[in-house]
């Protein structure tokens, strides 16, 4: 039998609230250090003026998909082991990470390939102005070659998320984090014989710490530090069930993700009708609610983890408890998050820039985007939940068609009526109010508790 480490957390028993807050304490601070990445990332480029900033947004869509694409492989190995270790079974646990990271290397190398071609024309179709899509090709091209980095170091955090160690992503994580913050200054601007690249060295800096910070993951899960030995000797023959078992576990959220994106490939294009100001101003309000975003995103994957393994142990009440106190501690959260935005919106732009046109437009997204926080999180941590069991329909079934519905409505609104761009704003805010009532009446119901994974 598989020895288990002691870093295995299991939550089938005692307090509901501190089994919650145990789980997403540590990821909610790796969130953190995420939010304060991009936050860095973008006050660095500012400096690069509004044409750079507005490549590293529109550059950004497509890098969702890129993670769109990873939750693929990320949600069925959460849901797979998880259930494996609320029932004790560590040899299946194992068996499922490991196949879990044979599918993260073949679609990471297949993600690298494909995007370093298809870059200039995944932007000049979201109308980048010439300047626009020749910054961000580059910086594309260098963050697809670390694609493949991405897809095996986030594939090993959610293995050890489901064993309900959420410590040692977090600290990986955050020491990516901050290498990344210390060399994004060097090799953006130069220092010495180090050139100054531009934009291009944003992205570099990212890629050397991925390939760091995938690198220490491997390590540990060769060290047995999941609590069970995984084999990462290459194999020639996969175990297409096992892959085929992830994959159809994980393919309802990443293809409700991938429609996200693709909507805002749409939405972007709307945007760019309004100058590179607004796409300045839109990377400002996206970068400011990524703090709301990740943090919701931390306790989703904490409930991910509660409801999965007290599925797995026979304890579906509990994993319902567990569910919704995340959620609760999620819109607290955002309900702080929303008065900041509503009432410091001009002092939260100015930070990013100095230009009268971008602090504008910027102002009126971040009022905006505050009416929807609180919504925003009872979608992000129930997603999680139904992700945790398994049960990942209901989620696609709700976010795919609410995504969609943006495109017209943001066209309408803009255009029909009149609003401007606000009308785009005016849309990310009532869609996710909707989608965010639909899904909690779904999960409401309890009909995820009979899901067999």
């Amino acid at each position: 039998m598989d020895l288990v480490s002691k870093k295995v957390q299991n939550v089938t028993d005692g307090s509901i609230f501190r089994s919650v807050f145990s789980l997403a304490l540590p990821a909610v601070l790796g969130m953190f250090m995420e939010f304060a990445l991009t936050v860095t990332d973008y006050f660095w480029v500012g400096h690069l003026g509004a044409i750079a900033q507005d490549a590293l947004t529109t550059s950004m869509v497509v890098i969702w998909t890129i993670f769109s694409a990873i939750s693929l492989i990320t949600v069925g190995v959460t849901a797979t082991v998880s259930r494996n270790m609320g029932r004790h079974d560590y040899r299946q646990a194992a068996h499922f990470t490991r196949q879990g990271l044979e599918l993260a290397v073949s679609v990471g190398l297949l993600f690298s390939v494909v995007g370093y071609i298809a870059a200039p024309r995944l932007l000049a179709f979201m109308d980048s102005s010439p300047a626009t899509l020749q910054a961000g090709t580059a910086y594309l091209r260098v963050f697809f070659v670390s694609a493949c980095f991405y897809f095996i170091m986030e594939t090993i955090f959610a293995a050890f998320r489901a064993t309900g160690d959420t410590r040692t992503p977090t600290f990986i994580g955050a020491g990516f984090v901050l290498l990344n913050m210390a060399l994004d200054p060097l090799l953006i601007f130069g220092w010495g014989p180090i050139p100054a690249l531009g934009l291009v060295g944003a992205s570099l800096a990212t890629a050397i710490s991925v390939f760091c910070g995938m690198s220490v993951a491997l390590l540990l899960v060769w060290k047995g530090k999941l609590g069970f030995k995984v084999t990462l000797l290459p194999r020639l023959r996969p175990v297409w069930n096992s892959w085929l078992r992830i994959a159809r576990i994980g393919l309802p959220i990443a293809s409700q993700q991938l429609v996200f994106v693709i909507v805002y490939w749409f939405l972007i294009k709307i945007v760019h009708v309004y100058g590179p100001s607004a796409g300045a101003a839109m990377g400002i309000g996206n970068r400011m609610e990524s703090f709301s975003f990740l943090t919701c995103y931390g306790f989703a994957m904490a409930a991910a983890t509660v409801v999965g393994q007290n599925l797995g142990a026979g304890k579906p009440d509990r994993a319902a408890r567990g569910a919704w106190t995340a959620t609760g501690i999620g819109v607290a959260v955002t309900f702080v998050m929303s008065a900041i935005f509503i009432l410091l919106p001009e002092h939260i732009a100015g930070v990013f820039t100095d230009d009268p046109q971008v602090l504008r437009i910027a102002s009126d997204y971040l009022i905006i985007l505050g009416l929807s926080q609180i919504t925003m999180a009872i979608e992000i941590v129930l997603e999680g939940a139904f992700g945790g069991a398994g049960d990942t329909i209901p989620p696609m079934v709700v976010l795919i068609p609410g995504a969609i519905a943006r495109i017209p409505l943001a066209y309408y609104l803009a255009f029909t009526l009149d609003w401007g761009i606000n009308g785009v704003w005016w849309t990310l805010t009532i869609t996710t109010t909707i989608k965010a009532i639909i899904l909690a009446i779904w999960f409401s119901r309890g009909r995820w508790k009979l899901k067999q994974v």
